[in-house]
C-alpha cells in the first residue's frame, strides 16, 4: 500500500527530480520541468510551483543554497536537493515503479454506467474516440522517433510507455466497437431493447440481477 508522503503532490517529485541535477532557482526549475516534459508527466499545476517547493523546504528535502540578481530582476532564491530530498526521491521512484495503485479514469466512469445508451450510439461514439485516439498515436510516434534521435531510451521510457497504453486502449476500443456493430457482443439484443421500451435503471438492475421486481434484497445477517 503506498505510503502517505509529507508532501504528496506528484509535482514535489517532479521538482526532487529536477534539482537532483543541480542547484537552481524557482523559474529555472520551472525551465527545466517543461524542457523535460515533466508537465505532460506528472499533470503539473504551475500555480503550485512556489506552494510545493516551500513545502518541500519545510520538510527538510530541499534547502536554501544562496541567492543570486540578475540587472534589475528581484533577487532569485536557489534552492538545493539535501540527502533526505535524494532518498525520498529514490523511495519514491521505488514505489510507483513497484506498486499497481487505482487511478480515477473519466473513461472507466464513462464505461460503468455505459447501460444509460443504446448500443448504436455507443458505436458511434467510440469510433469518434478511435479516430481521435489514432491521431494522437500518429503524433506521439512521430515525436519519439524524433526523440530516439537525440536521446537515450532510458529519458524516453515514459513516452515509450504512455503509447503502449494509448495503442492497447485503441485496440480495445476498436474490438468493442466492431462486437457491437456485428452483433455478437453478448446480450446486446436485450441491452438494445431496454432502450424503445423505456425500461427504467431499477428495472434493468432487477433483470440483470435475476430478481423480482420490488423483491427487497437478502437478509446478509441470517446464517
Amino acid at each position: 500500500m503506498a505510503r502517505k508522503r509529507k508532501v504528496g503532490n506528484l509535482m514535489a517529485l517532479a521538482v526532487l527530480s529536477v534539482l537532483a541535477t543541480g542547484d537552481m532557482h524557482r523559474y529555472e526549475i520551472a525551465a527545466r520541468l517543461r524542457a523535460w516534459g515533466k508537465d505532460r508527466d506528472m499533470g503539473v499545476k504551475w500555480g503550485s510551483l512556489y506552494t510545493v517547493v516551500d513545502n518541500l523546504t519545510r520538510h527538510g528535502f530541499l534547502e536554501i543554497a544562496g541567492s543570486e540578481r540578475d540587472g534589475a530582476r528581484p533577487e532569485r532564491t536557489i534552492y538545493r536537493i539535501t540527502d533526505a530530498g535524494r532518498a525520498e526521491l529514490a523511495d519514491w521512484a521505488r514505489e510507483l515503479i513497484s506498486t499497481p495503485m487505482p487511478e480515477q479514469r473519466p473513461f472507466m466512469a464513462g464505461l460503468s454506467v455505459l447501460a444509460a445508451l443504446p448500443p448504436d450510439d455507443v458505436v458511434e461514439l467510440l469510433g469518434t474516440r478511435i479516430a481521435a485516439l489514432e491521431r494522437t498515436i500518429a503524433e506521439q510516434r512521430a515525436q519519439l522517433s524524433t526523440l530516439e534521435s537525440t536521446l537515450p531510451r532510458l529519458f524516453l521510457i515514459e513516452d515509450e510507455y504512455e503509447l503502449a497504453m494509448l495503442e492497447a486502449e485503441a485496440h480495445w476500443a476498436r474490438t468493442t466497437r466492431d462486437a457491437l456493430a456485428d452483433g455478437t457482443f453478448p446480450e446486446i439484443g436485450t441491452w438494445r431493447a431496454w432502450h424503445p421500451a423505456g425500461t427504467t435503471p431499477a428495472e434493468v438492475v432487477t433483470e440483470v440481477e435475476g430478481g423480482a421486481p420490488g423483491a427487497q434484497p437478502p437478509d446478509t445477517n441470517s446464517r
